[in-house]
């Protein structure tokens, strides 16, 4: 009489159990996609909603608006009040972060390849600045840089010099860690070993490694940059006048014309990171090929 084997499942029960899995796995992703589509619906809600009223003839007692019309963006286009505040928003963030990278770069270098034990102190020093409230740090400026000798209030230069402070963080970890990725001190010998000078390897080894990371950092600083308000309302207000400035200014003005502002300037942001993401991903390709 031949023994049954107890311990093993019946043939029903073993299909039952990889179609149980399946049904679980496809119920896991349906619930992440849910809360991936919900999440994305409540971040998009209100940016669409001052998109159409950007382009609402007139959006009062209806669900919908009236009509759509593009009159609010070729108003504002040809505003040429508009047009300078937002240039002089592109000036003093560009001004910022070429400081940024001219000063930083070099010192990153040096720290990370002579002297990594001051890479702590450095962190410390860099995120100084954010532990004072940008208000208190204006009121200091005003007293510092409102008078001779340095009558700096008023001017882009003190913009400049705020905005440096805001995106050296950006720049220095995203340099930082690109530096800590690519082991600079090995790469640097690997270079001497070839005969290249100190000078050549930092220009044609090092600084190639680090063109994606300081790209993104660059966008990243920038996108936050041309939003500040604070320092440029409180430091040059309507001398100077800034797109965020010039936003506020204009906040009692049609709430078309002021969404119209708002969409120009998340569309122009947009467009800075695809752009980035493009470059990256050419140049990426480019040396992977």
């Amino acid at each position: 009489m031949s023994r049954v084997d107890v311990s093993a499942p019946p043939p029903a029960a073993a299909s039952v159990q990889p179609q149980r899995r399946s049904r679980q796995r496809t119920g896991r992703a349906l619930w992440h996609r849910a809360v991936v589509c919900t999440l994305f619906a409540i971040l998009a809600l209100p940016l669409v909603a001052t998109l159409l009223y950007s382009l609402a003839t007139e959006w009062g007692a209806t669900v919908l608006p009236s009509g759509l019309t593009l009159k609010w963006y070729a108003t504002l286009w040809s505003e040429p009040r508009f047009l300078a505040a937002f240039a002089r928003s592109l000036v003093v963030c560009g001004g910022a972060l070429v400081a940024s990278v001219v000063l930083v770069l070099p010192a990153m270098f040096v720290i990370h390849y002579k002297f990594p034990r001051l890479d702590g102190l450095m962190n410390i020093l860099i995120l100084l600045p954010f532990a004072v409230p940008p208000v208190v740090s204006s009121v200091g400026l005003l007293q510092l840089f409102g008078d001779e000798p340095l009558p700096m209030v008023g001017t882009p230069w003190i913009l400049i010099g705020c905005y440096f402070t805001i995106a050296l963080p950006f720049i220095y970890r995203a340099i930082g860690n690109n530096l800590q990725a690519i082991n600079l001190p090995d790469l640097m010998d690997a270079a001497h070993l070839l005969g290249a000078s100190t000078a050549q390897a930092a220009w044609l080894v090092v600084l190639p490694n680090l063109k994606k990371g300081l790209t993104v950092a660059l966008f990243l600083s920038f996108s936050f940059l041309i939003g500040e308000f604070v320092f440029a309302n409180l430091l040059v207000g309507t001398t100077y006048e800034t797109l965020q400035v010039y936003l506020n200014n204009m906040r009692n003005d049609s709430g078309h014309f002021t969404s119209a502002i708002v969409i120009s300037y998340f569309a122009f942001v947009l467009l800075s990171t695809w752009v980035t993401a493009r470059l990256t991903r050419d140049t990426s390709e480019r040396q992977s090929s």
